[in-house]
């Protein structure tokens, strides 16, 4: 099954897969609630799951199908390779983490390889993820802080909308950028989206 809020993405993958005599895609899903509906119905030997999509993103309905079927093998197939977002997908049961720039070629060894059982990280997601272990993970409150920053919001105006005193917004900032390795707030907000702490 196919699960990507994109219909060109959706068809170019079913194209790829269809030439392939060991693959026939039995399902496509155009948002995260579909995907989860069409998984009940099909039960999909692997399932290719986008991210970003309305409803339930692909994290929720990936958390979702593992609930119904826990054997389910699903592998997030994104443009987003932080190492944040990998980790969630891993943690909601995803059992791959492909990237959309992989070439059209090695999709199927990939579904082939997680049919089989196997865990499958290319080495670029890979590296990521094991880079981010070496790294302090922001806590829930300093991704707020940070992502009101991004927003273009002073220490004070950050202090205000969460109820904070502005001592204590510049004390996150300082634990933000030590964690980050960031040179300013600027390169702190930019490293943050990179790692996939939110979407752009």
């Amino acid at each position: 099954m196919i699960a990507d809020d994109h219909p060109l993405m959706r068809s170019g993958v079913a194209a790829v897969l269809s030439s392939n005599p060991r693959f026939a895609v039995v399902a496509e899903a155009e948002d995260g609630d579909s995907a989860v509906e069409q998984y009940q119905r099909w039960r999909p030997d692997v399932t290719l799951m986008d991210l970003q999509m309305p409803g339930l993103n692909g994290i929720e309905a990936t958390s979702a199908i593992r609930r119904i079927d826990p054997e389910a093998r699903i592998i997030i197939l994104t443009t987003y390779g932080g190492d944040v977002q990998v980790a969630r997908g891993l943690k909601a049961g995803a059992t791959g983490y492909v990237l959309k720039n992989l070439a059209r070629t090695v999709l199927g060894d990939y579904i082939l390889s997680v049919h089989a059982g196997r865990r499958l990280l290319p080495p670029p997601v890979a590296a990521s993820l094991a880079n981010s272990f070496q790294l302090d993970a922001l806590s829930k409150r300093e991704i707020e802080v940070l992502r009101l920053v991004g927003e273009g919001n002073s220490n004070q105006r950050v202090a205000d909308q969460l109820g904070l005193s502005e001592d204590t917004i510049k004390a996150h900032m300082k634990a933000i950028l030590q964690k980050l390795d960031a040179r300013d707030r600027t390169h702190a907000v930019t490293i943050a989206v990179r790692r996939g702490y939110w979407e752009n």
